[in-house]
């Protein structure tokens, strides 16, 4: 299959940051719409998020989504993949909730009243005009999440990369932020510790020690994942938790 055609192709993707390996031989090709990336903390499934946006270089390989390599084109990267983040604050660096929609329009080099109107477009759609000019100081977390996911939604992206960005949120809004994913025409790679969040996933990664440990159908990897997490649990000794 030609790699233009695929949506997501990560080809043999290894980075060293000093002198360590954090990624190593990281592949995976895959045109479905829903994909989980499992790992503990520190395995390197954030890293692997970053490079799939094309926010962090890497020693070698490549990432390409919708024939885009990411990281050596970042305006075409801008319309093809959205990353939300855990935490809002570490995504938003503008004042007012227009400001921060008009942003990422404005990179993509579209014009000032497409870029507009696109604003206008994506608040009316959530029922949120009236933030057009809300300081993002005074919304809630769960709020400035939203502003995130408008944000990313307005620039259509191919695919939208989702960082673990409900940890810190209550129930109903995380089921809110859930509702919006489900109905966007855009692939999602969700990147998580949690198995149980990606039930009705096509395929999943379980990354370990900056390699993949196992990919597959998602059911399978996820209790194969849920297993091992269990074992380890079990035993006494609590130096093999500090991955």
């Amino acid at each position: 299959m030609p790699s233009q055609t695929v949506l997501l192709s990560v080809d043999a993707v290894d980075l060293r940051i000093d002198g360590r390996d954090v990624l190593q031989g990281i592949s995976y090709v895959s045109d479905v719409r829903r994909v989980a990336v499992l790992g503990r903390n520190g395995s390197g499934k954030t890293t692997l998020a970053r490079v799939m946006a094309g926010l962090q270089p890497v020693t070698g390989g490549a990432v390409r989504i919708a024939g885009v390599d990411v990281a050596q084109d970042r305006r075409g990267a801008l319309a093809a993949v959205g990353i939300l983040f855990q935490n809002p604050d570490h995504q938003i660096i503008f004042p007012t909730v227009g400001e921060e929609l008009s942003f990422g329009l404005k990179q993509m080099g579209l014009p000032k009243a497409e870029v507009a109107a696109r604003v206008v477009q994506t608040l009316a759609q959530f029922g949120k005009t009236a933030w057009q000019d809300a300081a993002i100081h005074r919304l809630s977390q769960g709020q400035r999440q939203l502003v995130c996911l408008m944000a990313i939604l307005a620039m259509a992206p191919k695919l939208i990369i989702l960082d673990e960005p409900f940890a810190g949120l209550d129930i109903p809004t995380a089921m809110h932020l859930t509702r919006v994913l489900e109905a966007t025409e855009a692939a999602l790679v969700h990147i998580t510790h949690d198995p149980r969040v990606i039930a009705g996933y096509d395929h999943a990664l379980w990354i370990e020690g900056g390699r993949v440990e196992m990919q597959g159908p998602a059911a399978e990897v996820a209790a194969a994942f849920r297993q091992a997490m269990e074992q380890l649990g079990a035993r006494d000794d609590l130096t093999h938790l500090s991955g």
